[in-house]
C-alpha cells in the first residue's frame, strides 16, 4: 500500500510513533495534576512534550501543506501539533482522557483531562500502585464532576453535618470517588493553603499538596463528605483541630483551649517558634474561600465546639 503524504513525512523525519506520543501525553497529564492545555501554537505543553523526545528543530517546525482548490488557498498544518492531537484524540476514543470540548463545560477551561481509566493507565505506566490515588491530588474528569456538584449545590439553612444512620460496610468505587472529590473540593476552595496559618506548599514533584481536607464533624462520628463540613488545614493544625486545642466561632474566629496556659513551657514549640500559643492571637479569623456559599456551616462548627473542643 502506498504510504500517505503525512505518513512519509513522519517516517522521513523519524518522528515518535503515535503510541509513544499517547504514553507521553498520559505522563504529562499526570505530571500536571491531571489536565493540560490544548495543543495550540505557542503553548508550553507542546514544547514540553517535544523536549521529552529530544526533537530537533526540523522535527518541531515541519508542516504539511494542503491545497483548498475551491478557495485556491494553501493551508499549513504543523506536523508535531497534528501528531499530538491525533494521539490525544485516540486516547479520548479509548475513554482515557476527556476532550477540551467536554472539559470546558466542567471547568470553564479548554483542556485535555484524565479520566479515571486514564489515571489508572498513567499509574500503571509509571509503576505506581493504584492505592496511591487517595494520597495524590491528580484531577480526573469523574472526580471534577463531584467537585463541581459540591461547589454549586445550594447552601442549606438547616444543614445536618452528620448521618447517624449511615453504615458503610464496603468501600465502593463511588464512595472512593466522593472521598477524593471532597478532598479536592476543599483544598481547591482554600487555594491549596491552610486556613489557619496560610501554609501553601507542594512536593518537589508537584504531585502532593501539604494541606489536607479536614472534616469538622469527623468521619468517626459519621461526618458528611460535604464542602460545608470541611476545612483546609496543614498537617499540624489538622491534628490540633481534631483533638480540640482550638475550634471556631460562628463568624470563623479561632477559639483556643484555656488548657494551653497550663502546658509545660517546652510543649507546642518548633525551635523558637511557639506553634501552639500562636493560636492565642485575639480575634484571629481563618482564611476563607472566595464564595461565602461554601464557607463551613455553623451547624458543623457548633457540633465541633460542643463535642471536640476542650475549653
Amino acid at each position: 500500500m502506498k504510504a500517505s503524504y503525512e505518513g512519509r513525512m513522519l517516517k522521513d523525519l523519524k518522528m515518535p510513533t503515535r503510541k509513544e506520543v499517547e504514553e507521553a501525553i498520559l505522563y504529562s497529564l499526570f505530571k500536571h495534576n491531571g489536565a493540560i492545555k490544548e495543543f495550540s501554537t505557542g503553548e508550553e505543553i507542546v514544547e514540553e512534550i517535544a523536549n521529552e523526545f529530544n526533537l530537533i528543530e526540523e522535527q518541531r517546525s515541519a508542516y504539511l501543506e494542503t491545497i483548498y482548490r475551491k478557495e485556491n488557498r494553501l493551508k499549513k498544518s504543523w506536523l508535531w501539533h497534528r501528531l499530538l492531537f491525533r494521539a490525544a484524540d485516540a486516547l479520548a476514543k479509548e475513554k482515557l482522557v476527556s476532550r477540551p470540548s467536554d472539559t470546558i463545560k466542567l471547568t470553564n477551561k479548554r483542556e485535555w483531562m484524565l479520566t479515571e481509566n486514564g489515571y489508572d493507565k498513567a499509574l500503571k505506566l509509571l509503576g505506581i500502585p493504584t492505592v496511591k490515588k487517595e494520597f495524590l491530588t491528580i484531577k480526573s474528569y469523574e472526580v471534577q464532576k463531584i467537585v463541581k456538584r459540591f461547589r454549586e449545590q445550594p447552601r442549606p439553612k438547616n444543614y445536618i453535618p452528620f448521618d447517624d444512620i449511615k453504615k458503610i460496610t464496603k468501600i465502593t468505587k463511588e464512595i472512593k470517588l466522593r472521598i477524593r472529590g471532597f478532598r479536592l473540593a476543599i483544598i481547591e476552595a482554600y487555594d491549596y493553603k491552610c486556613s489557619v496559618c496560610g501554609m501553601k506548599i507542594n512536593s518537589p514533584d508537584s504531585l502532593r499538596w501539604e494541606v489536607e481536607a479536614a472534616h469538622i464533624v469527623p468521619y468517626s462520628a459519621n461526618g458528611k463528605d460535604d464542602i460545608w463540613n470541611g476545612l483546609a488545614l496543614c498537617h499540624l493544625h489538622h491534628w490540633v483541630f481534631d483533638v480540640g486545642w482550638f475550634t471556631l466561632s460562628d463568624n470563623y474566629r479561632i477559639l483556643t483551649s484555656g488548657k494551653i496556659h497550663h502546658l509545660s513551657s517546652d510543649y507546642g514549640k518548633m525551635g523558637n517558634y511557639d506553634f501552639l500559643r500562636a493560636l492565642l492571637n485575639d480575634n484571629k479569623k481563618i482564611f476563607l474561600p472566595e464564595s461565602d456559599k461554601i464557607y463551613p456551616h455553623k451547624n458543623a462548627i457548633q457540633w465541633h465546639r460542643q463535642n471536640i473542643f476542650n475549653q
